[in-house]
């Protein structure tokens, strides 16, 4: 169980009002706060020392991204963002003109344009249709040619919470020999992910949301078997390991490392480097599994009230293998705008998607937090 008391004190906004969007943005806590601020002071004081302070955080940041994507620290690097991992993959992998790409019809837009720019090199982009809001494995099976040659998919939905089953759909691209990429920003650091196991071949997510970082920050799954196969998009020479001997910059015999770290692109933006690398470290110390049953016990209080509520349904799966640390809900009688412009006047932040409430739950919230929703939904339908 997590100490949500001690929890809470790390992050200033719960004494203040009632925060369920992490799907959108996480809350930053005050020490990754304060790493921030320490580093801007240092950039303002023209202070220039030495460089082994981020280098050393980037071998932290890949050790425990590992951990919590469930693969090798080889296999992993920094990213600035979920879209990094996803061009690498659209534009590192090997595909001919008349391949076939695979996407659901409600992904979100990071995980859809770099395959759309495929279009002008003659690949074919292919959409699945959903059913009800969710993927549906038939028609995917269905949808497979001879030409399909990968399957870009979120690992959790971004507008209902929907959890997709990376373990079955592994399963079926290594049957037929297809490239399996995952856009994880909803779902990393909250949901448990073992992406070696699952057969996934490029993985990618933000850390701006349930990683507890800044936007401009992220991690990077490239599986051992894709680096021996993927021809990189681009190049840079901080990905070089100087072993911060700058003395001696000319000497270019000096190669890529043998892991995902060959793709990262320098200069880094330390500050948020730093700041990361405490997020990743702290979420990995609460643990992820602790976070999904926290989470999970919380959503369950508010699904227990909207199934009796003659004024709310739910729109997510509440079925345990496909839920998320996102409920989303709406309502046939009541304007669901009006619904969470009510919820917001209370200072209960939450999100509206696709018709729908989305409130996404995380580590610093607990029961009272819960409560408080519920009371505020009593009174918007009273």
């Amino acid at each position: 169980m997590l100490s949500t008391t001690s929890i809470r004190r790390l992050f200033p906004h719960t004494s203040k009002f009632t925060y369920f969007n992490s799907a959108s943005n996480g809350p930053l806590p005050s020490p990754a706060y304060k790493i921030q601020e320490k580093q801007y002071q240092i950039a303002r004081d023209a202070v220039i020392g030495s460089q082994d302070e981020q280098f050393e955080a980037l071998k932290s940041i890949s050790s425990n991204g590992a951990k919590i994507l469930g693969c090798k620290t080889s296999e992993v690097g920094f990213g600035f963002n979920t879209t990094f991992g996803l061009n690498l993959a659209a534009f590192g992998l090997p595909l001919k003109s008349g391949d076939e790409i695979l996407l659901s019809d409600i992904e979100f837009p990071a995980n859809v344009y770099p395959w759309l720019e495929l279009k002008r090199r003659g690949v074919k982009v292919k959409f699945i249709k959903s059913v009800d809001g969710f993927f549906n494995l038939g028609r995917f099976t269905k949808a497979i040619t001879q030409r399909t040659r990968i399957l870009a998919i979120s690992f959790v939905q971004f507008f209902n919470g929907y959890k997709n089953d990376l373990s079955t759909l592994g399963e079926i691209c290594k049957r037929h020999n297809i490239f399996f990429v995952v856009d994880a920003i909803q779902g990393a650091g909250i949901e448990p992910l073992h992406l070696k196991k699952w057969g996934v071949d490029i993985a990618s997510s933000g850390a701006h949301k349930w990683l507890l970082s800044s936007q401009g920050t992220g991690i990077f799954y490239v599986s051992e078997e894709i680096q021996e196969r993927i021809k990189p998009p681009w190049r840079s020479w901080m990905s070089i390991d100087w072993n911060c001997d700058w003395s001696n910059l000319r000497d270019f015999t000096r190669d890529y490392p043998k892991s995902a770290r060959q793709y990262e692109l320098g200069t880094y933006p330390v500050p948020l480097l730093l700041s990361l690398d405490w997020s990743l470290q702290f979420i990995n110390q609460l643990g992820v599994k602790n976070i999904q049953s926290h989470t999970h016990e919380l959503i369950d209080l508010l699904i227990d009230y909207i199934n009796c509520s003659d004024d709310f349904r739910v729109t997510s799966s509440i079925e345990k293998k496909f839920r998320s640390g996102i409920i989303s809900f709406t309502s046939d009688k009541l304007n669901i705008d009006s619904v969470f412009g009510s919820l917001k006047r209370k200072n209960i932040i939450t999100s509206v998607r696709e018709g729908a409430i989305r409130v996404a739950v995380h580590a610093f919230n607990n029961k009272n937090d819960i409560n408080k929703l519920i009371t505020a939904l009593d009174q918007a339908s009273s």
